[in-house]
């Protein structure tokens, strides 16, 4: 039992509804208010809140304090991830459910296991094929595939005649300007030019 000594010189110890309100705060934490866990060790309830609030400050009961700080490293520790507990808890929890006939549960956690000892390496390959680092022949044979892929798609022309006739339309001083023809209401179509921003 935790003792300190008052500014009188008599010895103090926990009184067990401290200790109660000290585990049941620590063992609920985000599930019960300082309050509720002052009413459950046995504090009126007219005067919870303020016992709750005082019996967590460490200049009026620092024993208390002291021993809410024990109690939650203890439960940190308890809990703590390391590789030991890891691997013991991934090997409880395949024998529970080899135990029941969960095979494929038992399988699970004993990959899970063989993943956290690092018997088991996950590789993963992505390529990027880049058409700078291809060959002449690879990337024919690329187009050849993509026109098969998409023959439905693709509309038979010429390219030179297509280049060619947007360079007849847009001539060389609408460089950097949007072309558009709108048509007027006789049908005709009139030649506007705006910058492009």
């Amino acid at each position: 039992m935790l003792q300190y000594k008052s500014s009188m010189g008599r010895p103090k110890e926990l009184t067990p509804k401290q200790m109660k309100f000290a585990e049941l705060l620590v063992t609920n934490e985000g599930r019960m208010t300082a309050t509720e866990a002052a009413k459950q060790a046995g504090y009126t309830e007219e005067r919870a809140r303020f016992t709750a609030s005082e019996l967590r400050n460490p200049n009026r009961y620092p024993l208390v304090v002291q021993y809410i700080g024990k109690l939650r490293q203890e439960l940190q520790k308890k809990y703590e991830v390391t590789f030991e507990n890891h691997i013991a808890e991934l090997a409880k929890l395949r024998d529970e459910a080899r135990a029941k006939g969960a095979w494929s549960a038992a399988g699970n956690m004993e990959i899970a296991r063989g993943k956290a000892a690092g018997l088991y390496v996950e590789q993963k390959i992505i390529k990027h094929g880049r058409l700078e680092d291809m060959t002449e022949k690879e990337l024919e044979l690329k187009m050849k595939q993509i026109i098969d892929d998409h023959q439905g798609l693709l509309v038979e022309g010429d390219f030179e005649e297509i280049t060619n006739e947007t360079k007849n339309n847009r001539g060389d001083e609408s460089a950097g300007k949007d072309i558009s023809r709108p048509k007027d209401n006789s049908g005709t179509e009139e030649r506007s030019e705006r910058e492009v921003v």
